[in-house]
């Protein structure tokens, strides 16, 4: 067999067999990023950062359903197969390229929209409400207190109706906590803002990675059905296996 033909073909069915792995890969990085999004949706405005995820599990479900495409097409050598597994290949790399290109833009817009919406939940803190569970999850899970950092509170409605102190959250140990700010060693004193921001851009970095991973398999897979379609083309046509 020749050389192009058999490397082409050999690099198709790796692709083939990895659209499974590579679906579930990405199903699950699309379900990270919304389920980190949505544990601390009441600090995010801006909605559409959700496109990436979205984009990035309807590729997953796509490619599931073509991976077997791609192998009967590869080891027929069906032009009309070849032809209709570059298209899937093609679509979904554009889907990837444009799933990067959203968490890129949004990567940078993260931290811009951050400060204000916190402000604004932090500031309808009242111990009971939704805003008041968001904020104590908040606290408790990054380990920080207030927006900039525990003095933030003193500019809270909170802090004022409950003799000057924070909430309970922002203890290291809530059992011997005061939640007065002159005893700042029973505090988490570092801010959430900063802390919050650290964590979304890691979740965004890391599905920028493994999107950018999958598009680079993508573009060699076009190129190989590219070699095998013009090998079989300048030959006589015929059924040729794998290992012939």
């Amino acid at each position: 067999m020749d050389c192009g033909i058999f490397t082409s073909k050999t690099v198709l069915l790796f692709l083939s067999l990895v659209f499974w792995v590579a679906g579930a890969a990405l199903a699950y990085v699309g379900a990270y990023v919304i389920k980190s999004y949505d544990n601390f949706d009441s600090f995010i405005q801006d909605k559409y950062t959700l496109v990436p995820a979205a984009i990035i599990i309807g590729v997953s479900v796509v490619m599931f359903i073509f991976g077997l495409v791609g192998c009967c097409a590869t080891l027929r050598e069906s032009k009309v197969g070849l032809s209709f597994f570059f298209l899937i290949i093609m679509g979904i790399f554009a889907a990837e390229v444009a799933a990067l290109v959203f968490t890129f833009i949004y990567k940078g817009k993260i931290n811009a929209d951050l400060e204000l919406s916190m402000n604004d939940v932090f500031m309808k803190y009242d111990g009971q409400n939704a805003e008041t569970r968001a904020v104590d999850y908040l606290q408790t899970r990054l380990q920080c207190c207030g927006v900039m950092n525990y003095t933030s509170w003193s500019n809270t409605t909170w802090f004022s109706s409950n003799n000057n102190t924070v909430p309970a959250s922002c203890c290291k140990n809530s059992t011997q906590c005061t939640g007065r700010l002159d005893q700042p060693d029973q505090l988490n004193t570092q801010g959430c803002e900063v802390k919050l921001d650290r964590l979304l851009q890691g979740v965004l970095g890391y599905a920028m990675l493994v999107i950018l991973g999958f598009a680079i398999i993508k573009f060699f897979g076009m190129l190989s059905v590219c070699v095998i379609t013009c090998k079989t083309g300048s030959r006589r046509s015929g059924y040729q296996p794998l290992y012939a």
